[in-house]
């Protein structure tokens, strides 16, 4: 069964046959007709344990998506996966930026406003083993992935802090020291355009290099009115890693990267479905709950520009044939500049003839971040056994300004800018708000599987980790006036898992799992007090089934959960006053009273019933209480809050069809259906959002020869939002300014083309 020894060859295996059956018909090339027919699913490796394991044998819930599906959604950023590929993953922006991502998993790990220096998501995100601290920089392009492993339910063992709804883990493609490559070109509507290359070099000695660069541009999806000026939800990335492995002998290596991305972007906008009593008579007349071509209101929009960089050093160490030491050293920075009028229409309230109006929404945030992980890994001939030690370190700051851009007419029917602001110079517009906040982490865990040898069906795995966390940050400036508000805290626990697997027989498998993890405590920037809250911790108990049957034909893997929220952070905010002349937003976190509990079930199906022909089904049901905290805005009531991002029901459907031709090509069919029960999007303004069914689809002739080295072509036509399907992810709503909410993309579609070499 799982001998260590020949645990290691079933790996070795596995890890050789890894890329999927799909991918003898991908754009790399492909060696001949008879190898390109599909006749079994892939086998899918995973290193959700740290170390590279069967995805059959690992027992944990992860969902992977890899290389060949990202580009069969046209998925360019992890912003991509809105679509509902993992159905109880759900990624959104924050507000109308996305640019930042609020990402939850079950349910669970969402927050209301993590773009807040002393702030933390719930969902770990990693590349190539280093956590990005931020939700800044999220909405950059994609490299060359290899897969993207999403790991569900808490991760505080083996990813620490921070993963107390699961981790999402984005593996790169490593240098292979043999020439080769791609080079890709396309075009989009809404004036988009892409290109990438990817470009292997041959070995220098003992060092591979590898050269990476990826750019994406597309017009806005909603005009702006105001001639000259940027339309809403328009994007323009590009970024470039360089990657060499130096790997002196097979007991050592050294993998160095480094990256730099820009990623500039216009907001979501807005729109006005329902109008409250304060609106203009231009936005009632153009209130609409069907989506707009055009805002009602324009106004000044510049890009929204963010940049990061960072540096990755990756060692490997084979101090014997059992044992292996890793190091993986980072560092990272990034800045994020913030141009909102996306909700030009939504909170413009008609103040009287010639009143200012067309809140601007205007911030900086910078950060950088350094982080070290040692682990050392082994087995012996019945345990296998990983031990680490992580540090993290982090600076982040930011500050706000929201000038008023436009001033109405006589009567609220017309409208110019502003001559107070226009031209805008950002040194002579209030600061509303200024913070900095400094974060040190440290981590030691550890975590082992027992496979008795007198029942090598049975592996049983037990782990820990200890945190400790200190946080401080200033909040210098409120309301324009500068402020010694500051807050200092620290928090230490350890998180503990439990694992008891057994294998039914070589192709299926039971397994039941204890662990928890939390999210670090912290303080509201946008708060008047900066008050510090506690961690947000979960507990959770799953039970999995996990089978590959019928030749290899046929998938099913089975998920339970039951998880217990404690101490959840809670957004309040100060209700709109339109007598105000306050233009910035109070908002108070405080954790919970009363505890939460999600419940749920997950299914992932695959199966091919013809040669050629594979389809997927994969669904999730989530069950989450709503819990109780006291709004401190309402004079110490307590109020039910109902938790963010958590739909009742989603699920996702595939078809893939491959079409092999005698010159070694392929015509490939890719089709895939996404739907979606409502969910909350904000704590302190709780809408359901539109249920949703999203319908992608991409076909693609591949690996059409091009001379006899073995370079190739491919050409594909792909489309997301292909039925160009409305709802809205986003909804807010005011008895002053109505109701108001932000609709998906519409439909798009491009035409790439891909050359092999």
């Amino acid at each position: 069964m799982r001998h260590a020894l020949l645990h290691r060859k079933l790996l070795a295996l596995a890890i050789a046959t890894a890329l999927p059956a799909v991918a003898m018909a991908n754009e790399t090339g492909a060696a001949d007709a008879d190898a390109r027919d599909v006749v079994a699913l892939d086998q899918v490796v995973v290193t959700a344990q740290k170390r590279a394991t069967n995805l059959q044998e690992t027992p944990i819930s992860v969902s992977v998506v890899d290389a060949e599906a990202l580009k069969d959604r046209s998925a360019i950023s992890i912003g991509s996966l809105s679509d509902g590929a993992i159905p109880s993953l759900r990624v959104t922006p924050f507000a109308t930026r996305s640019s930042a991502l609020n990402i939850g998993i079950r349910g669970i790990g969402a927050s209301g406003d993590a773009n807040q220096p002393a702030r933390d998501a719930g969902v770990g995100i990693y590349v190539d083993g280093v956590f990005m601290g931020r939700a800044q920089g999220l909405g950059s392009m994609l490299y060359d992935v290899e897969r993207i492993e999403v790991l569900k339910g808490p991760q505080g063992t083996l990813f620490g802090r921070n993963t107390e709804g699961g981790a999402l883990s984005i593996v790169t493609r490593q240098p292979t020291g043999e020439f080769g490559g791609s080079v890709s070109a396309g075009v989009s509507n809404y004036s988009g355009y892409n290109s990438g290359l990817h470009l292997d070099l041959p070995k220098v000695g003992d060092v591979s290099f590898k050269i990476d660069a990826v750019q994406a541009k597309r017009g806005g999806t909603t005009d702006n009115p105001m001639r000259g000026e940027r339309d809403f939800n328009s994007y323009d990335k590009r970024g470039a890693r360089l990657s060499a492995l130096w790997q002196p002998s097979d007991a050592f290596s050294a993998l160095y990267a480094f990256d730099r991305s820009y990623d500039a972007t216009t907001p979501y906008h807005t729109q006005v479905l329902v109008p409250g009593p304060y609106l203009s008579p231009l936005q009632v007349a153009g209130a609409s709950e069907d989506r707009r071509d055009s805002s009602i209101l324009g106004g000044p929009q510049e890009d929204n520009i963010g940049r990061t960089s960072g540096h990755l050093l990756n060692l490997g160490w084979t101090l014997s044939d059992n044992l292996e030491l890793k190091s993986i050293s980072s560092y990272r920075e990034l800045t994020q500049g913030q141009f909102d009028m996306g909700l030009v229409d939504a909170i413009s309230a008609y103040g009287g003839p010639n009143t200012a109006f067309g809140r601007y929404s205007l911030a900086q945030v910078y950060q950088h971040q350094y982080s070290q992980e040692f682990q050392l890994i082994g087995n012996t001939s019945q345990v296998q056994f990983l031990a680490g030690a992580f540090y993290y370190h982090e600076t982040a700051g930011d500050n706000a300004q929201t000038p008023n851009m436009l001033q109405w007419g006589a009567d609220g029917n017309s409208y110019t800018l502003n001559p107070a602001t226009n031209p805008l110079d950002l040194a002579s517009v209030r600061i509303d708000r200024a913070s900095k906040a400094w974060t040190d982490s440290l981590g030691i865990f550890g975590q082992a599987t027992w496979t008795p040898a007198s029942l090598e069906r049975l592996h049983l795995t037990a782990g820990g980790r200890y945190t400790r966390d200190d946080k401080k940050g200033t909040l210098y400036t409120v309301n324009g006036e500068a402020t010694d508000l500051a807050f200092d805290d620290a928090w230490g626990r350890f998180d503990p898992m439990v694992n008891i697997a057994y294998d039914l027989g070589e192709n299926a498998m039971v397994y039941a799992k204890y662990s928890t993890g939390f999210k670090a405590g912290g303080a509201n920037s946008r708060s008047t007090t900066y008050t510090a809250f506690a961690p947000e911790e979960v507990t959770a108990i799953e039970l999995g089934f996990k089978s590959q049957f019928w030749d290899n034909r046929a998938r099913l893997n089975l998920a339970l959960f039951d998880s217990k929220i404690e101490h959840k952070q809670i957004d309040f905010s100060l209700p709109f006053d339109p007598n105000s002349g306050e233009t910035r937003t109070t908002m108070v976190t405080t954790n919970a009273l009363s505890d939460g509990k999600s419940r749920g079930a997950e299914l992932e199906f695959n199966i091919m019933p013809l040669d050629n022909l594979t389809l997927g089904l994969n669904y999730a049901y989530t069950r989450i209480d709503a819990q109780h905290a006291v709004d401190p805005f309402g004079a110490g009531v307590e109020v039910t809050v109902q938790p963010l991002l958590a739909p009742k029901n989603a699920g996702s459907v595939s078809l893939d069809y491959l079409v092999p031709f005698a010159n070694f090509s392929a015509l490939k069919f890719h089709l895939d259906g996404n739907w979606s029960d409502g969910f909350y999007t904000s704590e302190y303004d709780q809408m359901l959002t539109d249920s949703s069914f999203v319908v992608n689809a991409r076909v693609a002739l591949v690996d059409v020869p091009l001379n006899n080295t073995g370079s190739t072509i491919a050409f594909s036509l792909w489309a997301r939002n292909l039925l160009d399907e409305e709802h809205l992810f986003y909804k807010l709503n005011s008895a002053a300014l109505g109701q108001t909410g932000i609709f998906n993309d519409p439909r798009t579609y491009g035409l790439d083309v891909t050359v092999n070499f």
